[in-house]
């Protein structure tokens, strides 16, 4: 099968005139409710440019969440909470030991093509984790990146990041998910992003014998997500920009 988002340029920077991405990390669990109630209100500050573009790292505790795609049958077992949300995909699970990066950009400044948008994820993805000598691909039918996983047997691969977006006043929500040291037993209540064959799993950097914690995965996502999308700022640096009811994270 050919690949044709392998054959897509990556990267989306804003331009050299383009003010630095605000970067912010959390330093606590967000409730769900919170994180969705905030990136609202910044995606309509940055369509109206009362707001720099923002990404934000944080953790949530354990929940699933269901896109615009789930089925019920998808749901196995409500082990925890479960949140319907406008972001694309179907069902995933969040939890401690998992980064997930919300990329709140503006598409309009930087070429409104979201299916570059998509791969040019997946591309910061697997170029982060290179830096931990994972070897992550894409997948033509299959949103996210993948690991080969040869020791299970044949064509065995799991899932190591997901990725569901929404966009909105061609403003990007939601983001990326990375397993870092996830409970993995905690997707059993699902069927991960619709992929009920058996061959496909999922996976973390932890599962896979790499002793990384987030402050590390942290600071390659940011050294990795600079020459795709651009300059970044410290929430310190951008502090005057904020948006009045984004509380300090």
């Amino acid at each position: 099968m050919v690949n044709t988002r392998n054959d897509l340029t990556f990267g989306l920077d804003g331009g050299p005139a383009a003010a630095p991405v605000e970067w912010r990390i959390a330093e606590s669990p967000v409730a769900y409710e919170t994180a969705l109630e905030i990136m609202e209100e910044r995606a309509a500050a940055i369509a109206d440019r009362r707001a720099p573009e923002l990404v934000w790292l944080l953790e949530h505790p354990p929940l699933y969440t269901a896109g615009t795609s789930a089925k019920p049958d998808e749901l196995i077992e409500a082990r925890f909470p479960v949140h319907s949300t406008g972001r694309g995909g179907q069902f995933t699970y969040h939890g401690p030991g998992q980064r997930v990066a919300y990329v709140m950009l503006d598409l309009k400044r930087r070429g409104g093509d979201v299916r570059r948008f998509v791969a040019t994820l997946e591309e910061w993805l697997i170029r982060t984790l290179v830096a931990f000598d994972v070897a992550g691909e894409r997948r033509e039918d299959r949103i996210g990146v993948w690991v080969r996983r040869p020791e299970k047997g044949l064509q065995r691969e799991d899932k190591i990041a997901a990725i569901g977006v929404r966009i909105k006043r061609w403003v990007t929500l939601h983001g990326i998910a990375l397993n870092v040291a996830c409970d993995l037993s905690h997707y059993a209540g699902i069927v991960p992003c619709g992929v009920a064959e058996p061959r496909y799993g999922v996976t973390s950097l932890a599962d896979l014998g790499r002793a990384v914690t987030l402050p590390e995965t942290d600071a390659v996502l940011r050294r990795e997500f600079e020459p795709l999308f651009g300059p970044v700022a410290s929430a310190q640096a951008a502090a005057d920009s904020l948006v009045p009811s984004l509380p300090a994270i």
